[in-house]
């Protein structure tokens, strides 16, 4: 099984002006994250867009992404459906294409009840050997999944092996990480509240600010694992607005794609109803991303 740890930008789904996806700049843009020495990268997540793309756009990333990246890197596809038949085809797809692993919410309309998210964890698990990351997002789901739960299915279901937690509780990460020890292993899925997950235990971190600054993170992540806990907070304290200013805009798509683009990358508009950064927001980012490349004297 493939070691997942470290970290894992979540990348964008680079587009046209016409909405079209830009395949070569989408393969292009994972070269330069195996270039970065990331841990891994991850696809068709939020941040992809993966509930603007069609079913057969989300089937052909996955097939890129494994040509592209080749083994060289961890490869996790998200997977997630609003019902359980489909995030079983998206996850049997990403098995078959030869994804290293699948991240996986819960239904994200119907805001289901503890023992249907258990029961829709486990049978799309269950379908596949593939390693599956669970995912606690309840700004985005409407379900804050319970401890409990997570921690359950967890035992349960053998290739359940990782929850990217993103509730912005640093107790449940904490006690997740430790109650689970074993059995299933936590990654940070709060941008702003990294540093303190890997302290708490976090293993890995699936990373919006990682598609900006990925040398960044990485230097952070090494430097928890080095215990050099001083120049963690010092690379914390560089990425940390930026963090909170994806965390807190409501735009992270757009802000990453216009970021992207500032850096020569493919990036592009997202598809509507998103729009795009107002001057306002376009002038904070590119302060953003000139305080994170800037080498502190």
């Amino acid at each position: 099984m493939t070691k997942l740890e470290g970290v894992f930008p979540v990348l964008i789904t680079p587009m046209f002006d016409n909405g079209e996806v830009n395949w070569e700049g989408f393969k292009n843009n994972i070269e330069y994250f195996v270039a970065q020495n990331v841990g891994g990268i991850t696809i068709n997540g939020s941040t992809g867009e993966f509930v603007s793309l069609t079913k057969e756009e989300r089937f052909k990333a996955v097939e890129i992404a494994v040509a592209q990246v080749n083994g060289r890197i961890p490869l996790i596809v998200g997977t997630a459906a609003e019902t359980t038949a489909d995030a079983i085809e998206f996850t049997k797809q990403a098995e078959e294409a030869g994804a290293d692993a699948a991240l996986l919410i819960n239904s994200y309309y119907a805001h289901p009840k503890e023992n249907e998210i258990y029961e829709h964890f486990k049978e799309v698990a269950e379908s596949v050997k593939l390693p599956i990351m669970i995912y606690n997002n309840p700004f985005t789901s409407g379900v804050n999944i319970s401890q409990e739960t997570i921690l359950q299915v967890g035992r349960d279901v053998e290739n359940i092996t990782h929850i990217k937690e993103s509730s912005g509780e640093i107790r449940k990460v904490r006690d997740i990480t430790r109650q689970g020890k074993g059995f299933i292993k936590t990654f940070c899925g709060a941008d702003d509240l990294v540093l303190e997950s890997f302290l708490v235990g976090a293993t890995g971190w699936i990373s919006v600010a990682g598609n900006i600054a990925p040398k960044l993170a990485v230097e952070l992540y090494e430097s928890v694992q080095n215990g050099d806990l001083d120049n963690a907070w010092s690379v914390y304290d560089r990425l940390l607005p930026l963090c909170n200013f994806l965390e807190g805009s409501g735009k992270y798509v757009q802000i990453v794609k216009r970021a992207m683009e500032i850096k020569g990358l493919a990036g592009g508009p997202a598809r509507k109803p998103r729009l795009p950064l107002n001057e306002e927001e376009e002038a904070q980012l590119q302060e953003l991303i000139k305080n994170v490349e800037t080498v502190p004297q």
